[in-house]
């Protein structure tokens, strides 16, 4: 039976802000996503049957309806009509609840991937205009380009990519609830936007140091406020090399941006001794299409 292979990348934000809450309480947003490059895998295969198989290397993962990837089969079905049977294998990389949209962009990837597979036709601008219906990241990782997102994350407007460099990306084990930062920063009387028109423009100009300096994220300041730890990997971060560091969407995760790998690989050596982050990545920023 036909198979491919897709990868699926992670997202960071490089800036995110707030800027109202819709009468439905979805929050509107004005952020720049970037992906970069951890990624998790996924075979698709078909099946001679009608039945969606999900298998994972990640044992706390579902694989019924409450996954993510299923739930993407299932509106490729309702906007196809096609019942033909998958088996989609998920090699798991991207840390899980991690503000890097892990599930979000597996769900991408298998919009794009079982499409390609059953040669269902559906063009990649109709898939990411009806994915937000799984969740407000995935439109962006269906993109899969440095972009500007806006409305609750389903508007989306590419915008250049970053110049190269090297990062690091730390997970530390904890958990944090996105509904409960939030809900946290509507009660907040008043609070910084970052500058995310001068990070675009940063951005066009290929200005390392200028998108560095625009580093802005609101959720930020709710989620430091209960888990310190993310401050004190950031801290650690800039004291040994990095440009500026930033906590990714609602969080846990930090990511620094360091100007060569030397330095990136001796400040995760410090940040591994130091045992704030169990989940360590030196990476770089993915620039062109997510999957």
């Amino acid at each position: 039976m036909k198979s491919i292979t897709r990868n699926a990348y992670a997202k960071i934000n490089l800036g995110l802000d707030v800027t109202g809450v819709l009468p439905n309480g979805y929050h509107e947003v004005k952020m720049i996503m970037q992906n970069v490059g951890i990624c998790d895998t996924l075979t698709f295969s078909e099946r001679e049957d009608d039945r969606i198989i999900v298998e994972t290397d990640e044992g706390i993962l579902p694989t019924n309806e409450d996954n993510l990837v299923y739930k993407a089969v299932l509106l490729i079905r309702e906007l196809t009509g096609d019942k033909r049977g998958v088996t989609i294998r998920l090699e798991k990389r991207i840390p899980i609840a991690a503000g890097m949209a892990g599930g979000s962009t597996d769900a991408a990837a298998t919009l794009l991937g079982v499409n390609e597979l059953l040669n269902l036709g559906l063009s990649k601008e109709k898939i990411q205009q009806e994915s937000v219906s799984i969740g407000a990241d995935v439109p962006y990782c269906v993109l899969g380009q440095t972009a500007l997102s806006e409305g609750i994350g389903e508007k989306l407007t590419p915008v250049a990519s970053p110049p190269q460099a090297y990062l690091i990306v730390a997970k530390p084990d904890i958990y944090v609830s996105t509904p409960v930062v939030y809900k946290k920063l509507d009660a907040k009387e008043s609070y910084e936007h970052p500058d995310i028109d001068g990070m675009i423009e940063a951005l066009e100009n290929k200005d390392l140091d200028g998108i560095v300096k625009r580093l802005g994220n609101v959720l930020e300041l709710v989620t430091i406020e209960d888990y310190p730890i993310v401050e004190e990997i950031k801290k650690l971060l800039v004291n040994n090399g990095a440009l500026g560091a930033l906590m990714s969407g609602s969080g846990p995760s930090v990511f620094a941006i360091f100007p060569d790998k030397e330095t990136a690989e001796k400040a995760c050596k410090v940040l591994a001794e130091a045992n704030l982050a169990k989940q360590l990545f030196v990476t770089t920023f993915q620039n062109g299409e997510n999957v």
